[in-house]
């Protein structure tokens, strides 16, 4: 479990972030505005209950551009809400018209402060299907979070239920008056009249599959988060409990993000005497093994790094859909072949796991693991852990691809384990082959039998 804060939704340090759908919304508009430095501007392109509106430190009320000069040269070291004025019933607030909001985005800017605005209204449903006028998302944004509502899951699709029922029936395939369930919810989320409604081309997508209470919401939250991956950069599951930040405690169980699996395939095999990567193992190439494993994981992709023997890996690998990174430095090290992936992975990528191209008993299983227990943490490595041994394959996080770039020498990426002592994350796994080291003739032997 951790924090969900600004820094593991991966933020920066003042984005401009609008949050759109059902089921908390303001919950993580504010979680998220406490978890940066102060001035926070928090803004409202659609209506905002009331009752929500001394969650902030300030509220003001904003109708013209006149009243948002006195925040030109300051702004106060507090979180700043700007609604537009009640409507006639009280209950609820105007939407800041769009020029109002243009600006306030301006200052934002200038000030290199947080700009999060609410940008959709459900009526405090656990889930919505957007009408034809919503979502009222600024074009100026630069990242979009879409918010659902499990406690939705095993109810009625029904407008007790879900915010703009028929529209979402329409969505998800589901007939008015059916269970809703997870497959349902993650059509509408992925759908371009749905979730993905009026985002900003370029702007980062994310989303958040709130209200995960229990553990089998959770665990199914988790799957269903890997197959939004092509829709959305992150998917968050997590339980937050309200907007005040003194209340119970907000959990993010976890934030799935894109996988980049990289097979690092250069070397000669000298000590073998033969390119032990095409050596036959149950009826096909060794690295051929290794790849169907890769493609076995939900990979967003998979790359393989080729030095030595180059053309013959590529036609061992013929017909998989994979992408190649040919590294003429191998001779130097394993540190080249990292950094000849590094230059072309993936800018989605959350994460990058490393295969070595001459181990084909590491089982899928290993690597989903490896990829759950990374979202669960975020750690900066994540490596299994074999009777206390550190074994192979390892789990980067994203922090750490600068480095990984940078990497020089013969080693490869175990040069930053010191560095990241802190944030590594060791997973028991009880199979000593992943200890097993194909390098000589009596190896392969041994593989063999």
């Amino acid at each position: 479990m951790i924090d969900f804060s600004s820094t593991t939704l991966r933020l920066g340090k003042a984005p401009c972030l609008a949050i759109t759908g059902a089921g908390g919304k303001t919950s993580a508009l504010l979680r998220l505005a406490r978890s940066f430095t102060p001035p926070v501007l928090l803004a409202a392109s659609a209506h905002m209950g009331a009752w929500q509106l001394g969650l902030a430190d300030e509220h003001h009320v904003i109708t013209t551009l006149e009243e948002l000069a006195s925040f030109e040269t300051r702004l106060p070291q507090k979180v700043l809400l700007f609604t537009g004025p009640l409507r006639a019933d009280q209950q609820r607030t105007h939407g800041l018209e769009p020029h109002l909001l243009e600006r306030l985005g301006q200052l934002a800017a200038a000030h290199q402060a947080p700009l999060l605005i609410e940008a959709d209204g459900a009526r405090r449903l656990p889930l919505k299907a957007p009408a034809a006028h919503e979502p009222p998302i600024p074009a100026f944004v630069e990242q979009v979070l879409v918010v659902a509502g499990l406690s939705a899951v095993g109810k009625a699709l029904s407008e007790e239920n879900v915010y703009g029922a028929e529209r979402f029936a329409a969505l998800s395939g589901l007939p008015v008056g059916a269970a809703l369930d997870l497959p349902a919810i993650a059509r509408v989320l992925a759908h371009p009249a749905g979730g993905l409604k009026n985002i900003p081309p370029g702007a980062r997508r994310l989303a958040l599959l709130n209200q995960a209470d229990t553990p089998e919401l959770q665990a199914g939250a988790a799957e269903t988060a890997a197959s939004l991956l092509e829709a959305f950069e992150a998917v968050g599951v997590a339980a937050l409990h309200g907007a005040d930040p003194g209340g119970p405690a907000a959990q993010l169980y976890g934030l799935h993000e894109p996988l980049s699996i990289v097979i690092l395939a250069a070397g000669a095999a000298s000590r073998m005497g033969a390119p032990k990567l095409l050596l036959p193992w149950r009826g096909q190439p060794v690295i051929r093994h290794v790849a169907d494993t890769a493609l076995a994981c939900g990979a967003s992709e998979v790359t393989v790094v080729t030095g030595a023997h180059a053309q013959e890996i590529r036609q061992a690998l013929q017909g998989l859909p994979l992408h190649f990174a040919h590294n003429p430095d191998w001779e130097a090290g394993q540190s080249t072949s990292v950094t000849a992936a590094m230059r072309q992975l993936s800018r989605r990528a959350g994460s990058a796991l490393f295969l070595l191209g001459d181990q084909p008993h590491i089982p899928a299983a290993l690597v989903r693991a490896l990829v759950q227990h990374h979202a669960q943490n975020l750690a900066a490595i994540t490596a299994p852990e074999v009777g206390g041994q550190r074994a192979n394959p390892v789990l980067f996080d994203r922090d750490t691809f600068a480095e990984l770039a940078a990497l020089s020498g013969e080693a490869g990426g175990r040069q930053l384990f010191a560095r990241y002592a802190e944030r590594l994350a060791r997973l028991p796994w009880d199979d000593e082959r992943l200890l097993f080291d194909l390098d000589t003739p009596e190896d392969y032997q041994r593989l063999v039998e």
